[in-house]
């Protein structure tokens, strides 16, 4: 019986990946039940009858979001095929309208009767790239106000600097800091101080609305916020926003020589990124900024420019 090839087929039937055989031209020569029904359930094109089917093709016409992996998918299995390379792997994304799912694309060749063919698996790997992406966004995240955190902010500035430089539009940092925290510390206690973190947290996602910005709490009762594509005009509205924001939220302190209330200074900096400088300039930049604001009195704005 484990010589019949209906047998071999049950086999295969019997298994949740999506399994297609092609031979050295693409064109497909089996598929198990859970391609078909993979291909049925997502208003696949093809519902029956994939036999004779060029595979590669599929690929060859992708084109919009697809594009990127179907010229990618498709090299790797031309590349198993001429013998470039013994095998090919490839996660991923197939987000349905509903939901988000990932798969493993594995390609491995093998030889029956003289004849070279190649066995296409297809693994749905959803649950293990959701845990993944649980994962990362904790480490990304601040566990007190659940904004970003510093090492986020670090990974993301760089990426929007190289983005700016490319499109030749403006960056944007801000640099913010509590004003005499340490005082609302001791005359409120800690748990008091960490409410108003939270709290600043709390209007800083309110106010960082765009998709590509990002605030972040940068360390102790400093934040910051990375505004790509924004003029020093626009980040200094926001800023000023942001100063009348954390006053309305009267959050005392009375001993601060500033004001009564918790109060903010916010420093910018804008810059247009270049090879000739870096994330450490702007950062250095809104450092300036913030310690000009200080200086000035506290709870202002100030800017590079």
């Amino acid at each position: 019986m484990s010589d019949s090839i209906e047998f071999l087929k049950s086999v295969l039937n019997t298994i949740t990946d999506q399994i297609v055989v092609i031979d050295k031209n693409g064109d497909i020569k089996f598929v198990n039940h859970s391609w078909t029904e993979f291909g049925r359930d997502n208003d696949c094109q093809i519902k029956t009858e994939w036999i004779g089917i060029n595979y590669l093709n599929g690929y060859d016409n992708t084109s919009g979001a697809d594009a990127d992996f179907g010229v990618t998918a498709v090299n790797g299995i031309r590349a198993v095929i001429i013998g470039q390379q013994p095998d090919f792997y490839l996660e991923y994304a197939c987000h349905s309208p509903d939901e988000k799912r990932f798969f493993m694309m594995q390609v491995t060749p093998f030889i029956h009767q003289e004849v070279q063919f190649f066995v296409i698996s297809h693994k749905n790997i959803t649950n293990r790239k959701l845990a993944e992406e649980k994962v990362l966004h904790l480490s990304q995240i601040d566990g007190l106000t659940g904004i970003a955190n510093r090492r986020y902010f670090d990974e993301t500035l760089e990426n929007e600097w190289k983005r700016c430089a490319r499109s030749k539009q403006p960056l944007t940092l801000a640099m913010i800091d509590v004003d005499h925290f340490k005082l609302l510390n001791d005359t409120y206690g800690h748990q008091a101080g960490d409410n108003s973190l939270v709290m600043i947290g709390n209007l800083l996602k309110d106010l960082a609305q765009r998709p590509a910005d990002l605030c972040c709490r940068y360390g102790g009762e400093e934040f910051a916020i990375i505004m790509p594509q924004t003029s020093n005009a626009q980040a200094v509205h926001i800023a000023s926003k942001l100063i009348t924001l954390i006053a309305a939220l009267n959050i005392p302190n009375k001993k601060s020589p500033t004001k009564a209330i918790l109060t903010v200074s916010i420093g910018l900096a804008t810059v247009l990124p270049s090879q000739e400088n870096d994330t450490r300039s702007l950062i250095a930049k809104a450092d300036k900024s913030l310690y000009r604001a200080k200086k000035k009195g506290r709870n202002r704005v100030e800017s590079n420019l």
